[in-house]
């Protein structure tokens, strides 16, 4: 996806009211679908998912605030965050201590309005900027209309299976639940269709990617009750994509165990970039990693994001808006990605099948006729250092490391030494 495709996308999927459940997790999803062919999972209210039972699904329509004055100040129309997400439908008049305890306000930050759920406790509420709350008379009557449902129907996941050569797996996981914030929510789904995209167009691949758009905790928790114990078995590495559109730096948040194969091509790439980044410890405040990582499945599984959740003042907050993110960095995030995705896959134990003396390269045309001033040294420099080090013991990307350099500066030398036969891909 180029940028002009990443913000018609984002301009698509801004207004829609999504949460844990309802039409606007299938309105999402439907259009996510022009990118990812995505097979939709419904997953009945009062299942019981592990320790969690799927609630009951909520939808709404319309929802507005009216004070004394006649004036609204709170509608779902103008913004999606101006309603508790998950209120029960209500319809009546309200004194000022009466309303009060339904109302929502950010006093450190008193012009944005902050987001609320109530996903679990029948409730109701309006969110408000502090500046616009205080303003409110304390006298007369307030006009509430909520006209919402909530009744049995289903929780919404979708999931699509690149196939590879094996049935190794790597996951991208993101969550389609939150509604009108850029960041915290959209960025994850473009990064993770964005990465399909490019991941789709390759001419193979080794291993099979399942990419994942589900709601955040329960919708991951129902998706592993499925297919858990199958990536148990299956899955070499995993990522969250989330906050992924920020003008932050990259940021990698290593997985729970912190040496996978996830944790070594992610920080691998990301020093190699040349970017500015960070490297940070697994820790349970944060996304869906926690349950990817929790003591049963403990799979291997980070995250690449920019700025992490609850670490910019925008979080949860109507300041997490179209203007917070940018197509550069989200384009730059999937890039990002797509690197790691070769790294995993070009990262095999070789072996040099002349083990005595170094191979005599130029009868199976891999060293240069001549010793011309143009000869690429690096390039004969990375093949004998690949040569000498592929005892079938060490990976690739240790084997890079050792010199200091990216693991896809060998992409070519490995294809030439392969198709040469002076290495073999060690036996597992």
């Amino acid at each position: 996806m180029n940028q002009d495709q990443i913000n018609s996308y984002l301009q698509r999927l801004w207004p829609i009211c999504r949460s844990l459940t309802g039409n606007g997790v299938r309105e999402s999803l439907h259009i996510l679908n022009e990118i990812v062919p995505l097979d939709i999972h419904e997953v009945p209210s009062g299942s019981e998912v592990f320790d969690w039972t799927v609630p009951n699904e909520w939808n709404i329509r319309s929802a507005q605030l009216i004070n004394p004055k006649g004036e609204v100040i709170a509608d779902l129309a103008v913004n999606n965050l101006h309603v508790v997400n998950y209120s029960i439908p209500m319809q009546g008049e309200f004194t000022y201590d009466e309303l009060k305890g339904h109302i929502y306000t950010l006093e450190e930050q008193p012009d944005v309005i902050p987001y609320i759920t109530s996903y679990y406790k029948r409730h109701w509420g309006f969110c408000l900027s502090y500046n616009k709350w205080i303003q409110q008379p304390r006298e007369g009557l307030y006009r509430v209309h909520i006209d919402s449902t909530l009744e049995p129907g289903h929780l919404t996941y979708g999931e699509c299976v690149l196939k590879g050569e094996t049935d190794e797996e790597i996951l991208i996981s993101t969550y389609v639940c939150h509604p009108s914030m850029a960041n915290n929510e959209l960025s994850g789904p473009i990064v993770a269709a964005g990465i399909y995209s490019l991941l789709a167009q390759w001419p193979s691949r080794k291993y099979t990617y399942r990419f994942l758009f589900a709601p955040e905790t329960i919708g991951v928790i129902a998706f592993l009750q499925k297919e858990g114990m199958w990536l148990k078995e299956k899955m070499v590495a995993g990522y969250v994509a989330t906050t992924c559109g920020d003008r932050g730096n990259l940021t990698y948040k290593l997985s729970k165990r912190g040496d996978t194969l996830a944790d070594r091509a992610a920080t691998h790439v990301l020093h190699f970039s040349g970017k500015p980044h960070r490297v940070i410890p697994f820790t349970v405040g944060g996304s869906d990693e926690r349950q990817y990582c929790s003591p049963g499945f403990n799979l291997p599984v980070g995250s690449i994001m920019r700025t992490p959740y609850q670490q910019y003042k925008e979080y949860h907050t109507s300041g997490d808006d179209l203007d917070f993110v940018s197509a550069e960095s989200l384009e730059d995030t999937i890039h990002t990605y797509v690197e790691v995705m070769r790294a995993i896959e070009m990262n095999e134990k070789y072996y040099c099948e002349v083990q005595y003396g170094e191979p005599q390269m130029g009868k199976r045309g891999l060293y240069p006729a001549s010793n011309a001033p143009n000869v690429d040294r690096h390039y004969i420099h990375r093949l004998m250092h690949l040569l000498s080090f592929a005892d079938g013991e060490m990976d690739l990307l240790e084997i890079a490391a050792r010199r200091n350099e990216s693991i896809l500066l060998y992409e070519p030398i490995v294809q030439a030494c392969l198709q040469a036969g002076v290495i073999t891909r060690a036996k597992h």
